[in-house]
């Protein structure tokens, strides 16, 4: 539970925690994109979760991948359009063009060579369209066939078990990327572990992923960098080893900082998971939790921590 903020000896300034861990006062800044929700589904588990994890993989950040990609929700068989498995994977670029390359190369590498797959579209009523289906048909060769079903198209494409299933478009909607907060423990398993519980209660939530490796980034970086052909490099204010080299934002007593990175499909996904990934990650040994931002000069949405836990707070009916 979070404790009530205390005044500071300092003017205008405030002190919270959550615990014993310490709430800076200071925000996320994060970034207008476009999303595509992708609906697959599989025979069982097995081939969904190859599926999923091939579409997905190599998809952590637009830095120096195609897009941000990662599953927002496991579906049941009552929620896909054909019964079976399934699972709601949501992709971000910064452009409805980018994603217009990237995820039918995706959908076409990763899952229309997965066995028993299906693809549909979850996000029907967006007014931007890319096309799916429309260019993969032509892996039939002259023997894909189409169905119009409730006014969506679909495509059947021969395979060498059955059919590929896949909607002729995807719809495109706003998104916001780069919600985030920086963990700083007293050593490595202490913020690991935190890092852990930020990540699965992110996963618990609707409308946001968490695209690095686990939904944690060891490497975080800044904008920009000695070398001229990088456009991010180290974020060395936070690299313990270089205390003393550079100037430094870690806690005295901090030897290991993670960030989580979140994608979500609006404001109110981002400031939930947000909120809910610092409750999950206060803890003893995780000494303070913040954010990163550019000094609010590059992105557009500032999600303010200490603001995000009582919004949340507000919309929970929890004590603040």
């Amino acid at each position: 539970m979070l404790h009530a903020m205390m005044k500071s000896p300092f003017a205008n300034e405030t002190i919270m925690h959550i615990g014993e861990t310490f709430i800076e006062d200071t925000f996320a800044e994060a970034f207008r994109m476009r999303y595509c929700r992708v609906i697959l589904s599989a025979a069982d588990e097995t081939w969904l979760h190859a599926a999923t994890a091939s579409v997905t993989g190599y998809a952590a950040s637009v830095i120096g991948c195609d897009s941000e990609a990662g599953v927002e929700r496991w579906l049941s068989p009552g929620e896909t359009p054909d019964g079976r498995p399934g699972a709601a994977v949501l992709f971000f670029g910064f452009s409805a063009d980018s994603l217009a390359k990237a995820v039918p190369n995706r959908i076409g590498q990763c899952v229309m060579t997965c066995a028993t797959t299906a693809v549909f579209d979850g996000e029907p009523h967006a007014e931007e369209r890319i096309a799916l289906g429309k260019h993969l048909r032509f892996f039939g060769d002259g023997f894909q066939k189409s169905k119009l079903i409730a006014g969506r198209r679909y495509w059947r494409v021969p395979v060498m078990d059955g059919e590929f299933v896949v909607e002729e478009t995807l719809g495109v909607a706003k998104g916001i990327g780069g919600g985030n907060i920086i963990l700083q423990a007293v050593d490595a398993t202490t913020a690991l572990d935190a890092a852990r519980r930020a990540a699965e209660a992110i996963a618990a939530l609707p409308g946001v992923i968490t695209p690095f490796p686990g939904g944690v980034v060891r490497s975080g970086s800044k904008v920009g960098s000695r070398y001229k052909k990088l456009r991010a490099s180290t974020n060395d204010a936070y690299c313990p080893t270089l205390r003393g080299r550079t100037p430094c934002l870690l806690h005295p007593q901090a030897n290991c900082a993670y960030e989580i990175v979140i994608d979500g499909v609006d404001e109110p996904s981002i400031t939930a998971a947000m909120a809910a990934a610092i409750r999950a990650a206060a803890g003893p040994g995780v000494l303070q939790i913040g954010a990163g931002n550019y000094g609010g000069k590059l992105g557009k949405f500032h999600f303010h921590l200490r603001a995000v836990l009582g919004e949340s707070s507000l919309d929970s009916g929890h004590a603040t």
